[in-house]
């Protein structure tokens, strides 16, 4: 019966001299996702190689699962290990874990063995026929495939113990977050927004998260999507702080004073503002949009250059090259597309023109927000003064 899981990992293993910090940090990780589960697990970091070592009864497919969410990750392999006892004793336990692992013996199989302990007394080719032999032996209706193998099994030497499994299980990769800093999401109740957090997340990056609520034109409903939204993405994330902003004011203020074709940009300008000042508050080195190239008027070349305008942090948009499709693939996998997708939307058409510029130009914006001077820079101190906390 399986006990322990080999967790490995991909690009933390080019790290060089700080690979240790990165080694240390993926370890925190795993141990806090296992922790929250039945089962008692310890977490090991030893010569290139995380163990968790189950010393309970737990639910398999549970823990896969929770492993599955930890950014870092590569591979989770179920295995077996055992006290190097001889070598007829090796022989003995890969049988038991044929046996145990595989009711059906009819596939193919192909041994791999890697000695980390060069003293071991036989070499790894010799390790690898003499196991594929024993194999086929005990269990005839096996087949050895080389190439293309059912079974890969993988049997390491390393010092006093031997790991012996057969199954990779596909990680969700990238690196472990808290390596790479912090940054500041602007998280609507769309499909893009949580695919964005989630992928910078993926690059080790600590994310908070800033939602506009415009109450009574958004209801009470939008405003938890998002919530439900950052708690979805935080299972990979870990805990998001989301500052819920109230900014029905500073858009009736911007619908009442400037052109109706320029709302969005304008209204986007100031959005971009106020999440960047609760960014800095916060030390966060940047902000992460889920804007797309061509995707609405607001996401043209144009637009995105007048909008960056206004940031001096620089702004991440991971999802900028993707067509529509491709960011849906991405939040069905991760499990936000059916929450996403909720009808309660989070801006209201009413700030929406009918004929928004598609190429603003720069000099008209900024000449149109003098006509904000009186009120404006109060408006957003009070919206990011009262904006509402919540831990997700």
């Amino acid at each position: 019966m399986v006990r322990s899981f080999l967790i490995k990992y991909a690009e933390i293993g080019v790290k060089g001299k700080n690979r240790y910090i990165f080694e240390d940090k993926l370890t925190s990780h795993i141990h806090h996702s296992l922790k929250r589960l039945d089962g008692d697990f310890s977490v090991i970091k030893e010569s290139g190689r995380i163990y968790a070592h189950a010393s309970s009864e737990f639910d398999y497919d549970e823990v896969v699962s929770a492993l599955q969410c930890v950014f870092g990750i590569a591979g989770i392999c179920p295995m077996v290990q055992i006290e190097d006892k001889g070598y007829e004793d090796l022989k003995e336990q890969v049988l038991k874990f044929i046996d145990e692992t595989y009711p059906d013996k009819n596939f193919t199989f192909k041994v791999d063995t890697r000695r980390a302990n060069k003293q071991y007394p036989h070499t790894s080719d010799q390790i690898n026929r003499d196991l594929g032999e024993i194999i086929l032996e005990t269990y005839p209706e096996t087949k050895v495939d080389v190439h293309h193998p059912d079974v890969l099994l993988h049997v390491e030497i390393r010092g006093k113990n031997i790991n012996l499994y057969s199954l990779v299980i596909p990680g969700p990769g990238g690196m472990p977050v808290g390596t790479n800093g912090k940054a500041m999401l602007l998280l609507s109740g769309g499909i893009d927004s949580p695919v964005a957090g989630y992928m910078i997340a993926k690059r080790g990056v600590t994310i908070e998260a800033t939602y506009f609520h415009a109450p009574p034109y958004t209801s009470e409903r939008a405003k938890q999507k998002v919530i439900d939204l950052a708690k979805l993405v935080s299972r990979y994330s870990g805990p998001i702080k989301l500052h819920v902003v109230n900014f029905t004011d500073i858009q009736l203020y911007i619908y009442d004073k400037c052109p109706h074709e320029e709302l969005t940009i304008i209204m986007r300008r100031y959005m971009m503002k106020i999440a960047e000042e609760l960014a800095m508050k916060d030390g966060c080195l940047g902000l992460i949009t889920g804007e797309s190239i061509g995707q609405v008027a607001s996401q043209t070349v144009h637009s995105l250059a007048v909008t960056n305008e206004v940031c001096t942090l620089p702004v991440f948009r991971p999802v900028i090259g993707f067509d529509k499709q491709e960011i849906v693939d991405i939040s069905q996998k991760i499990g936000t597309f059916e929450t996403s997708i909720e009808p309660f939307e989070d801006c209201c058409t009413i700030f929406v023109a009918k004929h928004p510029v598609t190429k603003p130009n720069l000099d008209l914006i900024k000449k149109s927000e003098t006509k904000l001077e009186e009120k404006i820079d109060e408006m957003l101190k009070q919206a990011v003064e009262t904006a509402e906390i919540i831990r997700c």
